[in-house]
């Protein structure tokens, strides 16, 4: 009986491994490393729908959706990540906002491939894209590690609809 339970566990197991993406993992030595061949992000283009205004971004040829994103009223470039439950706003572009932070300042706000990760929790004064738009915005700044912004379903979830069809992503 025991042995039953076993091999039924592992037939599931396999049968999980059949449907799920193929996806290379990430080594704690190539965190932070540029890809060889990136493409340039296309910019996100707005149309209409019977539902009012969407935002549709292009699929990039490395397989993430980018988007111009107003923050506080500065343009920002994100990554649009729907498993991230925030934004995340790299060193970079957390000054580039005027939003400042030092060593002392930085707690652990998540775990990523290589361990803790350390932030500092800011809120935003308005986030945009497109029709959709939320005031007063959780957010953390990861100025070591994160190579681009992420725009998290701290945002996302204000969104009417978000959809993926024919490599485009439909936000609306």
């Amino acid at each position: 009986m025991r042995w039953t339970g076993i091999f039924i566990l592992l037939g599931l197991a396999c049968a999980a491994g059949w449907f799920l993406p193929d996806v290379d993992p990430v080594l704690p030595s190539e965190v932070g490393r540029a890809p060889v061949n990136v493409p340039t992000p296309q910019p996100a283009k707005d149309v209409s729908s019977d539902t009012g205004n969407e935002t549709v971004l292009a699929r990039q040829g490395n397989g993430h959706f980018y988007a111009d994103v107003d923050v506080n009223d500065t343009e920002i470039r994100f990554v649009v990540d729907t498993g991230a439950t925030g934004i995340a706003l790299t060193g970079t572009d957390a000054e580039t906002l005027g939003l400042a932070w030092q060593a002392g300042d930085l707690r652990v706000v998540g775990r990523g491939v290589g361990g803790d990760v350390y932030g500092k929790s800011v809120k935003l004064r308005s986030v945009q894209l497109g029709d959709i738009e939320a005031q007063n915005v959780d957010a953390v700044i990861i100025p070591h590690g994160l190579d681009v912004s992420l725009l998290g379903q701290s945002f996302l979830s204000k969104a009417g609809s978000l959809r993926i069809e024919n490599d485009e992503m439909v936000i609306g």
